[in-house]
């Protein structure tokens, strides 16, 4: 039941007592560490330390995550969908959903001296935190990796979650309807609308761009990642990342981002506008960067300062990458 006084809350801290007691003082403290304000006579607000701790962390990640940026790169701005032909972004978007928890400290690879004896895609993972990120379809899969009390690799997580397997045990652990999850998220982002289309026989829901800005600074990001002279085919590291910025492992995201993009088959849509010859450097480059990133260390054109320290959950961003190398899209 709602207060007298107006009560607006923020998540449920504190109880449904709290909320009739709290009309009749002007603050208060809940037992949950929630403050109760009165900021006019007619009403009082609920503020929770866990939002601001939210928000905090929100500042050091993306607006969009690597799995909506490889799937903004995939759709087709007018029509809203993606080639009927590409095979190969499911699989990839699995992946990235195991490097964004890593770029969030969510998993790393699980401390022991002896997993250096197995490739890097055999190394075991496990969850560093279980704190929950707010995007859907990373805390499903947080909360698959935490409940499973058999440790397994990246390269079976990336399998299971994508659906192949043949152990009827655990066909439970895929993630279904990836990309339609991650097309709505993007509509609740502002960036996508939603409409339905027909196709002869059947009627689906596509997803156009709405926020054209969005998709173009992430076009622009992998073409000066790809052909910018200091990034250039022949040497030479990836261009710094913006040093204003708040985002955490910002080159390293994009440099995921490339190589996933091109694992996917959709890196293309972001080239179509160069000349044949800045084409021909950009995918000479990508190739550069997946040699480089899916080893650990990684090679020369890393920024080892924006990884210092957090070898546990670099060495994941190395091992999906590794498994990338072996996708038949680039083979």
């Amino acid at each position: 039941m709602s207060s007298s006084g107006g009560l607006s809350r923020r998540r449920g801290a504190g109880g449904g007592a709290a909320t009739d007691s709290a009309s009749n003082s002007p603050s208060m403290s809940s037992t949950g560490g929630s403050s109760f304000t009165r900021a006019n006579s007619e009403s009082k607000v609920v503020s929770d330390p866990r939002d601001l701790q939210m928000e905090d962390e929100n500042k050091s990640h993306p607006k969009l995550t690597l799995m909506e940026e490889v799937l903004l790169l995939g759709l087709k701005d007018k029509q809203g969908y993606l080639s009927f032909w590409n095979d190969n972004i499911s699989y990839t978007l699995r992946g990235c959903i195991l490097m964004e928890l890593a770029f969030r400290n969510r998993i790393a690879m699980v401390k022991d001296p002896n997993r250096r004896k197995y490739p890097l895609a055999d190394r075991y993972i496990e969850v560093v935190s279980e704190k929950l990120t707010g995007e859907v379809l990373l805390d499903e899969a947080l909360k698959m990796i935490n409940s499973t009390p058999e440790k397994m690799s990246v390269g079976q997580w990336i399998d299971l979650m994508s659906g192949e397997t043949w152990n009827v045990m655990k066909i439970g652990f895929q993630l279904k309807q990836v990309r339609e999850r991650l097309a709505k998220g993007l509509v609740d982002k502002g960036v996508l609308r939603t409409e339905k289309r027909n196709f002869l026989l059947f009627d689906m829901a596509t997803h156009p761009v709405t926020d054209s800005a969005v998709k173009e600074e992430i076009v622009k990001r992998a073409c000066q990642t790809l052909i910018s002279r200091s990034g250039a085919a022949g040497g030479g590291a990836v261009p710094l990342a913006d040093r204003e910025s708040t985002i955490a492992f910002q080159q390293l995201r994009t440099v995921a981002m490339v190589c996933a993009a091109y694992a996917a088959n959709v890196l293309e849509n972001a080239l179509m506008y160069l000349n044949h010859e800045m084409r021909e450097r950009a995918y000479t480059k990508v190739d550069e960067l997946l040699n480089d990133y899916s080893t650990f260390p990684f090679g020369p054109s890393a920024n080892k300062s924006e990884i210092a320290g957090k070898d546990l959950q670099m060495e994941i961003i190395a091992a999906v990458l590794n498994v990338f190398t072996k996708m038949d899209s680039i083979l």
